[in-house]
């Protein structure tokens, strides 16, 4: 198991009460469900940045659908590109 270490986070009430229904509904501690849920808010944005990143490397390198390629696409999917 990995090294852990502690946060103090504030949570509104209303919030920390369904993090208590929560955790007593999946026999879970409340440490245990934030740690995931950090994690996993983590990991969907980790991956939003780097996607983002190479987005924008791939448009610094002038590297764009044609317009025919554009074109192709919309009438896959029956969409009037004009």
């Amino acid at each position: 198991m990995s090294q852990s270490t502690t946060m103090t986070i504030r949570l509104e009430s209303e919030l920390k009460s369904r993090l208590d229904k929560l955790s007593a509904a999946t026999h879970r501690s409340k440490s245990f469900l934030a740690a995931e849920a950090v994690r996993e808010f983590i990991e969907v944005n980790e991956w939003q940045i780097e996607e983002i990143k190479d987005a924008v490397k791939e448009a610094d390198a002038g590297d764009f659908a044609s317009d025919q390629e554009v074109q192709t696409v919309f009438n896959k999917w029956g969409v009037n590109g004009d």
